[in-house]
């Protein structure tokens, strides 16, 4: 089917607004004179600011709009019949990674509110509810744990363990919460909110090359490659930079440069395997001190599940044999891991007839579309990147690529919400 053509007479929202134009809003909200791009984590002040950006842009249009006790921001747009069952969800994130770029998480949400507009401009009438969501703490850069709104809310991790996650500074889950306005006694899974969801559709910025080299600026989601964070711990004796003797060392921070270089060389061995240290962390980090205790934190992705937790069982047993060799010992801490996880069929199938030109894809990267499709059918669309960078400042989207996404959303919005059998 197609999107109606714009109907006569006033817009529902005035004047129209552009993905580009959302997102400019925004531009200097969170960004980091140090790394470069943006760092916006969840509960910080920048991420407020996101909030609200979207609270008002949500209030302009006139959607009723919630925050529920997991800090999931819900702004609906009703059918007739004023009823939220059987809605369909798009939306995605606002927080970030530390330097990340301007379009991983706001695409999604700008997208969803001028995909809105679209099908408003075109008089669409809806026979379903549609709400546009944003979830909190998809990247887990504060917590350690990606898509940790998700999880919460569908009940994908203990919500003890969840109120129990420390940032950096030593805060908990549950103390930040409480500072930011949500009792964390409440936090949890919440079945109401999840059976609302009908279908959930995601837009995303895409993590890779595959729409550059396919010269398309759309494409379909079909599977999300199984990943997992674990924290390495290497415990050494700390000691003085000065005094203490090159033999007479036990030097956590040159076993872990050594595990680093391992893990590098175990995922070279297998073939589809990612691993990544991206984070490194050494206690007391004095310059002229020794470390007690050096923390790294490895990323490990691979399409299938048994293959990554063969990798990690390898890095281990490596780890431990460099560690032992410097006078050290290693701990391993599984912090977070998503099995690879394919997106529903038939609603894939169904987009790849409504976006014929759209290459169906992969994706290493996590998304909360990754947590949901586990309990609702979803699926999700991804933006050219022209630079193929994500994660990163690089990270980009042409302007006219980023209103054909909300295009598209809108043309996949318009199917959902007024079925051809009716």
């Amino acid at each position: 089917m197609t999107v109606p053509a714009p109907a006569a007479g006033p817009r529902t929202a005035a004047p129209a607004d552009t993905v580009a134009g959302l997102l400019a809003e925004i531009s200097r909200v969170g960004a980091d004179p140090h790394r470069g791009g943006y760092s916006r984590p969840v509960f910080s002040s920048a991420e407020f600011d996101l909030r609200a950006w979207f609270l008002a842009h949500a209030a302009k249009r006139g959607l009723d709009v919630e925050t529920d006790r997991n800090g999931v921001i819900w702004a609906w747009w009703y059918t007739p019949a004023g009823d939220t069952a059987n809605a369909v969800v798009t939306g995605s994130h606002l927080d970030s990674v530390p330097g990340g770029g301007a379009f991983d998480g706001p695409l999604g949400v700008a997208s969803a509110l001028v995909a809105l507009d679209i099908l408003r401009a075109g008089g669409l009438r809806p026979e379903r509810p549609l709400a546009i969501a944003v979830f909190p703490e998809e990247e887990g850069s504060r917590f350690g744990v990606a898509c940790l709104g998700t999880r919460v809310l569908t009940g994908a991790i203990d919500v003890d363990l969840a109120r129990g996650l420390r940032d950096q500074n030593g805060d908990s889950f549950a103390e930040v919460a409480a500072k930011s306005g949500f009792d964390p006694a409440f936090l949890g899974p919440d079945p109401e909110a999840l059976a609302r969801i009908g279908t959930f559709i995601e837009l995303h910025v895409e993590q890779g090359r595959v729409l550059i080299d396919r010269h398309q600026p759309v494409g379909i989601g079909s599977s999300i490659l199984g990943h997992g964070r674990w924290r390495l711990s290497v415990t050494g004796q700390g000691n003085h930079a000065g005094t203490t003797l090159m033999t007479d060392r036990h030097d956590p921070m040159i076993a872990a440069a050594g595990i680093v270089m391992a893990i590098r060389d175990t995922a070279r061995a297998q073939p589809g395997t990612r691993a990544t240290v991206g984070r490194l962390e050494p206690v007391p980090g004095g310059t002229n001190v020794i470390a007690s205790r050096v923390d790294l934190w490895l990323d490990a992705r691979h399409p299938d599940d048994a293959v990554t937790a063969a990798v990690v069982a390898t890095i281990l047993a490596e780890a431990r044999l460099i560690a032992a060799n410097e006078g050290c010992t290693v701990q391993l801490t599984e912090e977070s891991v998503s099995r690879t996880v394919s997106f529903d069929s038939a609603l894939r199938d169904h987009l790849s007839l409504l976006l014929p030109d759209a290459p169906v894809q992969d994706t290493g990267a996590g998304h909360d579309a990754g947590i949901l499709t586990q309990f609702v059918p979803t699926a999700m669309l991804f933006v050219r990147n022209p630079t193929g960078v994500s994660h990163s400042p690089e990270e980009y989207v042409e302007d006219d690529d980023a209103e054909a996404g909300a295009r598209a959303l809108a043309l996949v919005l318009a199917d959902l919400l007024v079925p051809a059998s009716t």
